[in-house]
């Protein structure tokens, strides 16, 4: 073959397949809002307009954790046991001021949070309603008084490892969590009816 001689062209790499996104399901208690529970809210109250209707916006979950004033691991336990339970990396909550007689200093770390909205927001809501709280000892429903007056709902559990995914052996104390269920409700009487039909176990009032 002579020098000048062209050089046969290399042949094109065969193009790569294009990944095909990830199909995410949608939560179940999602799904149920949307195809039964909207339906039947537009039925009971009369309304035409979808987005009218109550809906789920966001769940706030809040630990306040007084032993880490003395000792930081609680807060790192916290902190870890939240993030298993909702799914999401916790906020760290700091105090608005100083007590000299808890020895707290404005700034320091008291908790965490979390706020759902959401896939996750569903997610948790149903395994809070499934698994956790049948798990409360001595339970016998929610109270139909907890809702703050716009609509939105509050609870408090006093033990954390009603949550089957957190393993006790990882935990050196018993820690409660304080959990709000933010809705667009117009009223509590609203609310109230979005929520037993996501399975709330409400107490009759």
């Amino acid at each position: 073959m002579t020098a000048d001689k062209a050089k046969k062209p290399k042949k094109a790499a065969k193009a790569e397949k294009p990944q095909e996104p990830e199909v995410v399901p949608v939560p179940r208690l999602q799904e149920k809002y949307v195809k039964e529970i909207l339906p039947g809210l537009a039925e009971k109250f009369g309304r035409a307009n979808r987005m009218s209707l109550p809906r789920l916006e966001k769940i706030v979950v809040n630990m306040g954790v007084g032993k880490a004033i003395g000792e930081k691991k609680y807060l790192e336990e916290a902190v870890e046991a939240l993030k298993q339970i909702s799914g999401q990396k916790p906020t760290i909550t700091l105090s608005r001021k100083s007590i000299a007689n808890f020895k707290l200093r404005e700034g320091m770390a008291i908790g965490c949070k979390v706020t759902l909205r959401g896939k996750r927001m569903y997610e948790f809501l149903d395994r809070l309603v499934s698994l956790a709280l049948p798990r409360v000892r001595d339970f016998r429903g929610l109270s139909p008084n907890a809702f703050d007056g716009r609509g939105n709902f509050n609870l408090g559990l006093t033990e954390l490892l009603v949550f089957p995914e957190l393993n006790p052996d990882k935990f050196s104390f018993t820690q409660g969590m304080n959990i709000t269920l933010v809705t667009s409700a117009e009223s509590d009487d609203e609310a109230r009816e979005l929520l037993k039909e996501l399975g709330m176990p409400l107490r009759a009032a």
